[in-house]
């Protein structure tokens, strides 16, 4: 054990850096990292691609890919007995005995994660398996179990499907079936509801509260989109060019957002009531001029200035603090007060 969190923490990542390491560079993935996610709560970070989010998940769970390190910071993550680990510090021995069965993790893309040559049932009772003392038989049944917590249909007939004859949203099901198989702490969501139309969306975000609720879980849910922060989120970190530029409870921030790349993330989400005109005509969405710059290539200062309507001279000049905006809020914009 090590390191010391909040009671009511259940992760901490503290100035975390992930770099991917060459001969010829060190690319800076993510800088500097540092949020909190409360027991029995939901932490979402956003960003668009390339932005560190997904690589900060991944450093949580020890699936970097090589050249990929952990060059420095911790992340302190309480487990079901009390102990504190420093998960920055773990061996691969140490992360394949903790993943699982303390902390899990599902994907945008569930036939990516699937063994196509596997039933379903069988891969939810491999996971039963890998971590409790069961056999055969009652790993099928805890497996049986778990598709009726996630609301499969007929769940005994399903058991032994493979994975091309489910749906994308049924796949999904199944693999937070897989996920909350073991009762984990901690559920890392990675884009999960990306792949899926909007309607099986809706639903999945919807079965991961009442999961949440009922297994007492917490949830790191990863995602591009704000209009999904605002059904699943407690608290929102919001990322760009491998650093935190916003952080605030998610009333707080859908009310008043303290960062201009926060505010544009906000615009670029479809909205009823602000895209149709008065003559019932749908307006052009919004959209945020250039793209994400290559973590190799991040301009001086503020890496969001090259982007941003509000940038001054200043903004080049040097990488802004993330200073405090509110009781539990944070933006790294050196013009947030304007905001």
């Amino acid at each position: 054990m090590t390191g010391s969190i909040a009671p009511d923490t259940i992760l901490s990542v503290q100035d975390l850096r992930t770099w991917f390491v060459t001969k010829r560079f060190a690319a800076k993935a993510v800088d500097g990292v540092t949020f909190d996610l409360k027991r029995g709560q939901t932490l979402a970070v956003v960003g668009e691609s390339g932005s560190g989010k997904s690589v900060t998940s991944l450093s949580i769970m020890g699936l970097l890919s090589r050249p990929g390190i952990i060059a420095g910071g911790k992340i302190l993550f309480r487990d079901r007995a009390g102990g504190v680990h420093d998960l920055a510090a773990f061996t691969p021995r140490q992360f394949r005995r903790m993943r699982g069965k303390e902390i899990a993790m599902i994907f945008q893309e569930p036939m990516t994660s699937l063994n196509p040559l596997y039933t379903v049932g069988d891969q939810i009772g491999e996971m039963i398996a890998l971590h409790e003392p069961v056999n055969r038989q009652e790993a099928r049944q805890r497996a049986l179990a778990m598709l009726k917590h996630v609301e499969i249909p007929d769940a005994a007939s399903r058991l032994d499907d493979y994975p091309h004859q489910m749906s994308g949203g049924m796949r999904q099901r199944v693999m937070i079936a897989m996920a909350l198989a073991c009762n984990p702490s901690l559920l890392i969501a990675d884009e999960p509801t990306t792949a899926l139309d909007v309607t099986i969306q809706a639903q999945i975000l919807d079965l991961l509260r009442r999961l949440q609720a009922g297994f007492g879980m917490s949830i790191l849910f990863i995602t591009h989109n704000l209009g999904v922060v605002a059904e699943i989120a407690h608290d929102v970190v919001v990322m760009y060019g491998g650093r935190v530029v916003e952080q605030a409870p998610v009333n707080d921030l859908f009310a008043r957002q303290r960062h201009p790349y926060t505010r544009g993330l906000l615009a670029c989400t479809p909205d009823a009531a602000r895209d149709i005109d008065a003559n019932g005509e749908r307006q052009a969405l919004h959209s945020i001029p250039g793209t994400v710059p290559p973590i190799t290539a991040l301009p001086p200062g503020c890496a969001f200035g090259p982007r941003c309507s509000m940038a001054l001279q200043a903004c080049s000049a040097a990488i802004p603090e993330l200073v405090p905006t509110g009781t539990a809020s944070f933006s790294r914009c050196i013009r947030s007060a304007e905001l």
